[in-house]
């Protein structure tokens, strides 16, 4: 018998059957992941249900499939025997079954016509417009929805493209998105089109015929927190818990440095420079890169972290979960919910409650400390000056030198 089965005392139904000789790699999986002894134990009886039930349903490995999996779920819903994280542990044992070459792959669901257009674009966007997996997973999910609006499952006929359709199209979307949406919506469907021009698809190139969404730029105020509600936010963490001493890391990079949730991210172990104090910050949508100096109470609380707090994983990313299983943060929404999280428990007021609040607040406090507008432009690393120039509309004291006088007097 294992060790391991030893240690967890021996679970019925996994001596013999079809499952047996695999549930050991799984076990070593959950083990680097960081599970405790009593998840992995309830995974393995888990298993063991699922094991006799094989058995008794006369099926091998050859069979199992996502399919298979939800029958045997609907058996424990049927028993009452049935937990919201059986799928996910059943799943991931077949991707180990799958690896071992046991279980046959992943059957593909035939795509239709217009996704495979779709995907054709895609293609087109990253091997000869080389641009980002961002880019990507932006404009594919417009065109996704409108070539399934427009053709459907059915054969795609793209010499009926019609203006109309497109307007139709671009209309609806502008409708039930915000404005920053619809306007990535037609960029998209202007580069999808042009793409179907190109490739010879469409005799003539309807990106012309996508319309403008209205999105007047320097028209708003960037939201943002005063100093004492930042603070607030910081003093809000937890940190005599592990999760409040990470997040009050998180929120000190956002605030001291106006990071992005995704630079938040995609930060790794070797991009902290302890004998210099500098940090390098991977900018994902741009592909670039910068070095930015690291403020002493950030290097405290970051190094705090990773030696006290930080799970030990195999993941190279500063900041990952902090329950099983350890791995980085997925995306940078991981970031916008935590810091909408923090403004509530803050008691903190704020129309914008994302991670990007704080990055504008940076800019105004810098604003109000005296820097210029080309200093505040090197720390939010601006490509464009005229990015930097909204923050001007905040400092009204310089702006109030510019009013003229009204001239019946004060009113």
């Amino acid at each position: 018998m294992n060790p391991l089965f030893t240690q967890l005392k021996t679970v019925r139904g996994l001596d013999d059957g079809p499952l047996c000789p695999y549930v050991q790699p799984y076990i070593t999986q959950l083990q680097k992941q960081g599970y405790q002894p009593k998840t992995v134990r309830q995974h393995l009886c888990l298993f063991a249900c699922f094991n006799c039930w094989l058995r008794r349903t006369d099926r091998g490995l050859r069979d199992l499939n996502e399919a298979i999996i939800e029958r045997f779920l609907r058996h424990l819903r049927a028993r009452r025997k049935w937990r919201w994280k059986d799928r996910s542990a059943l799943h991931r044992l077949l991707d180990i079954l799958r690896n071992a070459r046991v279980t046959p792959k992943a059957e593909k669901i035939p795509s239709t016509p217009a996704q495979r257009l779709a995907n054709q674009y895609r293609c087109y966007l990253l091997k000869e417009r080389g641009c980002s997996a961002h880019t990507l997973e932006n404009y594919g999910r417009h065109v996704d929805r409108f070539v399934a609006e427009r053709f459907g499952s059915g054969p795609v006929r793209r010499s009926r493209l019609r203006a109309q359709d497109i307007i139709a199209f671009v209309q609806s979307g502008a409708r039930q998105f915000s404005r920053g949406h619809a306007s990535q919506l037609v960029t998209a469907l202007r580069s999808f089109l042009r793409f179907l021009h190109y490739c010879g698809y469409l005799t003539t190139d309807l990106a012309a015929a996508v319309p403008a969404v209205a999105h007047w730029r320097m028209t708003g105020l960037p939201k943002y927190l005063s100093s004492e509600s930042v603070q607030k936010v910081l003093d809000s963490c937890d940190q005599m818990t592990a999760f409040g001493r990470r997040n009050y890391a998180i929120f000190l990079l956002l605030a001291r440095l106006g990071l992005r949730g995704g630079e938040i991210v995609a930060l790794q172990l070797e991009d902290i420079d302890w004998e210099t104090a500098q940090l390098t910050i991977r900018t994902k949508k741009s592909r670039s890169w910068t070095r930015l100096p690291m403020p002493g109470d950030v290097g405290k609380a970051v190094a705090r972290y990773l030696q006290h707090d930080r799970p030990r994983c195999s993941s190279r990313n500063v900041f990952v979960r902090m329950i099983a299983p350890y791995q980085r943060l997925s995306r940078a929404t991981v970031i916008a919910k935590l810091t909408r999280t923090a403004l509530k428990q803050a008691g903190v007021e704020c129309v914008r409650t994302g991670s990007h609040v704080f990055r504008h607040s940076l800019a105004t406090e810098m604003l109000r400390q005296g820097a210029s507008l080309e200093e505040i432009g090197q720390v939010l690393r601006h490509k464009n000056p005229d990015t930097t120039a909204i923050y001007a509309k905040v400092d009204l004291d310089a702006l109030r030198q510019l009013a003229i006088a009204w001239p019946g007097g004060v009113q």
